[in-house]
């Protein structure tokens, strides 16, 4: 550890630390532009000078590392005439445009500006004029404000792995940019916009709409993948106008994903706002009290093994607690949340979490990917995937499809099952890369166990797992990576068959007469029968309201308190931010309406009430988060010789209309276009 005064301060801090983290340990606010904690060193902005002891001149903080005994000074007449040397550098090229431009109140060069800037020019000559670039639907450019301090360069090279962006020309001509104008092909591109210090890149779906202090700001959890993104929900009025990621270090860190960044404009359209009712073969709006008496009606004369109910991707657990709670009372064991058919065995917690922890993934020194995309299943979790390739002393192993583009180097072991009976068998090499491993890695993709022999996948992914050595008090390092925000609170609930209940493939077989659906539109609604009666309760006219007998409008994620569950089994909050629209109502109120219309008294009468109730049936719901290590090597009940040869599928090939809430975003539609993920006729109609 190296001893630095900083302003009379004396601070102790890690060797190879450079002077600007010295001083942020001391205190000490360094302006900076082009510095940024998660990416690489460039020190081309010069706005972090300080004054070093002995130094002939002004250094920069940023890129000068600390010697034992080194001080500092931050605020000294020296860096303060620097530090305004260089705005006025900066700013002799700046548009100052700020009062149309959509960083304005938020602006990193408006902020030091106003410390450092002097109240006129001495330049008269002409600015530059920078053509504006395309780089996709999501990012508006204004390339006349760029200062050129690379962040997208290294951030999109660095974090997101996709090195499209660069520099072009040199000293005044010299231009950020794609090289070939074209759109980003990364699903993190959105992140761009936060760590740009100016105006060049902005919200395009944002542009014109508010200024920041227009803004009530939500803390929330986004749903749309199961990483369990922290953000920030801004809205003006009844209406979301954008969404930012919340610093989380062991979740998502600082990063989040375009789909659930920019898909903001799903929860305003094909909205379901009003009950309806299927009368005489077509839908007719009606009251909430004739929707509750024709479930009534039809319900009380059923026995309850011919009632089924099955809960969607982006529930939140207490709804999923509710809808159990009322399928008990009714005597109905054919509970399922797994609308994809994947076999989790939820016997035990190890089988269906992410049990490394998306943090853990840092300690790794070995990783196995199974019939997964972390790309597109979940970006913020790829991304720190491909940290710790960057790190070194990382191999990668990957079976499913061939020519994935994972964003970082991987060897291709095969397509199906067979690659994984040579890694069981030991013959292939990896599996000694694997046993080799002090802390190995194995992840195993939902949609590897969507599938006939889905419960061999799951036991085979399992053994593999044991034969590494990576179940151990210690480490664990079994993992399975879910697709979406509700789907582990649901499997933590125990929303599974029952006793003698059938999951969903028993339930579309003719195995009830009644099926509720509480959001579940993730599955071929064509296959339930004529006869089955349908209660649809959501907040998106979706797939399977076109198909129901009753429809009750629910609220999305930003509409209601929730709590929601990561890939990891991390339970958070999410609040409300805006209310529902119309008549939509939370989804617990409306189980819990529905089940006093039925004659059944649920035992909660309002929010505290339920979640006591459902943190004292899943009490990990209300305890603090831990990583745990594995305690029972015991393997889930499949068998692992069971393995067909069909070669995996990767689940989801539609990224940007993955969910409810996309498929009605224009904007993820002109993604979907763009990205070539719809064909052009389905495009234009």
């Amino acid at each position: 550890m190296a001893k630095v005064t900083v302003d009379g301060i004396e601070v102790e801090v890690p060797n190879g630390a450079t002077v600007l983290q010295a001083c942020e340990a001391a205190g000490k606010e360094i302006p900076r532009f082009c510095y940024h904690e998660r990416l690489s060193v460039a020190g081309n902005c010069r706005m972090c000078l300080v004054e070093v002891e002995k130094a002939p001149k002004p250094v920069a903080s940023c890129a000068y590392p600390v010697a034992d005994g080194m001080a500092v000074k931050t605020d000294s007449p020296l860096v303060r005439n620097a530090r305004r040397g260089v705005m006025e550098f900066l700013l002799i090229n700046h548009p100052l445009d700020c009062p149309i431009c959509d960083q304005g109140g938020e602006c990193d060069l408006q902020d030091q500006a106003v410390a450092y800037g002097h109240d006129h020019s001495r330049y008269a000559e002409p600015k530059r004029a920078v053509k504006d670039k395309y780089v996709g639907p999501l990012i508006k450019t204004v390339m006349n404000r760029c200062i050129q301090c690379t962040r997208c360069v290294r951030f999109a090279a660095e974090v997101a792995g996709v090195p499209e962006m660069g520099a072009t020309g040199r000293g005044e001509a010299m231009e950020i940019g794609t090289y070939v104008e074209k759109a980003l092909t990364s699903e993190l591109s959105g992140n761009l916009i936060d760590i740009c210090p100016v105006g060049a890149l902005t919200s395009r779906p944002y542009a014109y709409v508010s200024r920041p202090w227009e803004l009530r700001k939500t803390d929330s959890i986004d749903v749309q993948d199961a990483t369990g993104t922290n953000i920030r929900v801004d809205n003006r009025g009844p209406e979301v106008l954008r969404i930012l990621p919340r610093i989380n270090d062991d979740v998502n860190e600082e990063w989040m994903a375009d789909r659930g960044r920019f898909s903001f404009d799903g929860l305003k359209r094909r909205r379901l706002d009003r009950p309806w009712l299927r009368v005489d073969g077509k839908l007719k709006a009606a009251s909430w009290p004739e929707a509750f008496r024709a479930i009534a009606a039809k319900l009380r004369g059923l026995r309850g093994d011919r009632i089924g109910a099955v809960a969607g991707d982006l529930v939140d657990a207490e709804s999923v607690f509710a809808l159990k709670s009322l399928m008990g009372a009714l005597g109905s064991p054919n509970l399922d949340c797994r609308q994809d058919g994947a076999a989790i065995d939820g016997s035990k917690r190890d089988f269906f979490l992410f049990n490394s922890t998306i943090a853990g993934i840092d300690e790794a020194d070995a990783l196995l990917v199974i019939g997964s995309n972390p790309r597109t299943e979940a970006p913020v979790i790829n991304a720190r995937i491909r940290r710790r390739w960057t790190l070194g002393r990382f191999p990668i192993g990957r079976i499913g499809p061939a020519g994935v583009d994972l964003t970082y180097p991987h060897q291709h072991i095969g397509e199906g099952p067979a690659a994984l009976r040579t890694l069981m068998e030991g013959t292939h090499h990896f599996a000694r890369v694997l046993r080799e491993a002090t802390k190995p890695m194995v992840i195993l993709g939902r949609g590897a166990i969507a599938r006939p022999d889905g419960a061999a996948v799951l036991a085979a992914a399992w053994e593999i797992a044991r034969q590494a050595d990576a179940l151990r008090p210690d480490w664990h390092g079994f993992n399975m990576l879910h697709h979406f925000g509700g789907q582990v609170g649901a499997l933590e609930l125990g929303f599974l068959p029952g006793q003698g209940g059938r999951d969903l493939g028993g339930m579309l077989a003719g195995g009830v007469d009644a099926l509720w659906l509480l959001g579940a539109d993730g599955f071929d609604t064509s296959a339930i029968p004529a006869s089955t009666f349908v209660i649809y309760q959501g907040h998106h006219g979706d797939r399977a309201a076109a198909r129901a007998d009753v429809i009750l409008p629910g609220a999305a994620y930003t509409e209601k308190d929730a709590t929601y569950v990561n890939t990891e089994g991390r339970a958070q909050r999410a609040w409300l931010a805006v209310h529902a629209p119309g008549d939509a109502r939370e989804d617990w109120r409306i189980i819990r309406a529905a089940g006093e219309g039925l004659g059944i008294r649920l035992p909660f009468d309002d929010l505290p009430q339920l979640r006591a109730a459902m943190v004292a049936h899943a009490p990990q719901l209300g305890e603090p988060f831990a990583r745990a290590g594995c305690g029972d090597a015991t393997g889930p009940a499949g068998d692992a010789s069971a393995l067909s040869d069909a070669p995996f599928a990767l689940p989801i090939a539609q990224y940007h209309l993955a969910d409810a809430i996309a498929r009605a975003s224009d904007v993820m539609a002109e993604c979907a276009r763009i990205y070539g993920e719809v064909p052009a006729l389905q495009a234009a109609e």
